[in-house]
C-alpha cells in the first residue's frame, strides 16, 4: 500500500500538464470529508490516506504520495436532492430561505446560483416541497459548503470573503443580510424583504 500524507489544494503551484499526466482517484463526498481511509487510484495502486484532522478534498486537489508521485482527486457522481424554486408557485429567493432553514439542522448543503443540493433525505425533502419548492433525485458530484471556520481546500474561498475588509468582505456581509432578513419576511413580502436585505432602505436598494 502506498502512503499518503500531503494534499496540495487544486493542484496550486503544479505544471498542468504534470497534473494532467497523473493517475486519479474517484472518491464520493463521504470519503473525501474524512481524513484517513483506503482508496485505489486510476493505476490500480492501494493507497493509504493520511491527511490532518478536519481537512476535506475537492475535485481537483492533488494528493501527494510518499514516493513523490501525484494524484488527482475527482468528485465521483453520487445521489443527491436537487432544490430548484418553482416559477408559478414561487420565486428564487425561496431557495435562499431554504437554505436557512437547511443550515439551522446542520445539513451538508451545496449552493449553486440556481439550485441547493443535498444528500437524500426523505424528511428534508417533504419539508422543502411543503415550501413550494421543487425537488428531484438525481445524480452529480457533491461539493457543499464547509463553513466560514473551517479548514481545507474550499478554507481559502471563505477565507477570500473574511480575509478582506473591503470589497470581497463586503460582499460576503450582504449573503448574511439575506439570510437573517429574510427569514422573518412573509411569502407575501418578498420584494421588500429582498431590498432590505441589501442595504436595509427598501426603495434604494431596489434602484440597484
Amino acid at each position: 500500500m502506498l502512503t499518503v500524507n500531503k494534499h496540495i489544494p487544486q493542484g496550486q503551484g503544479l505544471a498542468p500538464a504534470l497534473v494532467k499526466r497523473a493517475a486519479s482517484v474517484e472518491l464520493d463526498w463521504d470519503t473525501r470529508s474524512k481524513s484517513r481511509f483506503d482508496a485505489t487510484d486510476s493505476a490500480g495502486r492501494r493507497l493509504g490516506v493520511f491527511l490532518p484532522r478536519g481537512r476535506v478534498l475537492r475535485g481537483g486537489d492533488v494528493l501527494v504520495a510518499e514516493d513523490g508521485s501525484l494524484i488527482r482527486v475527482l468528485a465521483a457522481s453520487q445521489p443527491l436532492l436537487v432544490v430548484r424554486p418553482c416559477a408559478e408557485h414561487g420565486s428564487p429567493f425561496d431557495l435562499v430561505r431554504a437554505a436557512y432553514h437547511l443550515g439551522n439542522r446542520h445539513v451538508s448543503l451545496e449552493l449553486r446560483p440556481d439550485r441547493l443540493q443535498l444528500e437524500p433525505d426523505h424528511v428534508l425533502a417533504d419539508l422543502l416541497r411543503h415550501m413550494h419548492l421543487i425537488v428531484s433525485e438525481e445524480r452529480s458530484a457533491f461539493e457543499p459548503e464547509t463553513g466560514a471556520y473551517a479548514s481545507g481546500s474550499q478554507g481559502h474561498g471563505h477565507d477570500h470573503g473574511h480575509g478582506h475588509g473591503h470589497g470581497h468582505g463586503h460582499g460576503h456581509g450582504h449573503g448574511h443580510g439575506h439570510g437573517h432578513g429574510h427569514d422573518h419576511d412573509h411569502d407575501h413580502d418578498h420584494g421588500h424583504g429582498h431590498d432590505d436585505g441589501h442595504d436595509g432602505h427598501k426603495h434604494h436598494g431596489h434602484a440597484h
